[in-house]
């Protein structure tokens, strides 16, 4: 009874924050129903015994997509009157996807009623006295390595090519020569001066 008292609470919160994070009209607002969601959702995934997505979901998406949503709406000066004002024009495409959304629901409700899926003949054999997190690490550093490390590389690859194309040279700006300051010394810094009285000071 508690559990199906913890999956409806889970559920309705998850509903209601996918909701409100449409529905609200500050964009801040929305980015805190989103985490709020996510967390909620974490918790659905801890019911259902997939504790790794319930840590993904906590650790990724609200530690760092959802916080970098909201640094960069918090940051970025974006005029929401504007945004709000195109809002008619991206209506017939956004019915769109309502709607191939909603097909694609009502047909996994379909096929669910049916009849149940037979996992067991596609998935791997799982030793059930691991854990959900051991299961998969096991299989992802052994069977999958080289997929996991391939992947890896494709994210290194794709944070050099972002840091090539932001890193632009600026005219205008004195640049850093790291070895003449290491070789600076304090006399080279300082100058000592008897300075006459009444005198100004020579810069």
């Amino acid at each position: 009874m508690i559990h199906v008292l913890a999956f409806y609470l889970f559920a309705i919160l998850v509903v209601s924050s996918g909701a409100l994070t449409i529905l609200s009209r500050n964009p801040v607002h929305s980015v805190l129903w989103l985490i709020l969601a996510f967390f909620n959702a974490a918790g659905l995934m801890i019911l259902l015994g997939a504790e790794f997505i319930a840590m993904l979901l906590v650790i990724v998406y609200v530690g760092a997509v959802a916080v970098l949503f909201l640094f960069v709406v918090m940051m970025l000066d974006i005029d929401f009157a504007e945004l709000r004002a195109g809002f008619v024009s991206y209506l017939p495409f956004g019915l769109l996807i309502a709607a191939v959304l909603l097909a694609e629901i009502i047909l996994g409700i379909g096929l669910w009623s049916v009849g149940p899926i037979e996992l067991a003949q596609r998935a791997g054999p799982v030793n059930p006295e691991l854990s959900n997190i051991q299961a998969i690490g096991g299989l992802l550093y052994t069977h999958y390595i080289f997929l996991f490390e391939a992947a890896g590389i494709v994210l290194l690859v794709a944070m050099i090519g972002a840091i090539v194309l932001t890193h632009r040279a600026r005219g205008g700006v004195r640049p850093q020569n790291i070895a003449k300051q290491n070789r600076r010394r304090p006399q080279d810094a300082t100058r000592n001066i008897n300075q006459p009285v009444g005198q100004g000071v020579e810069l």
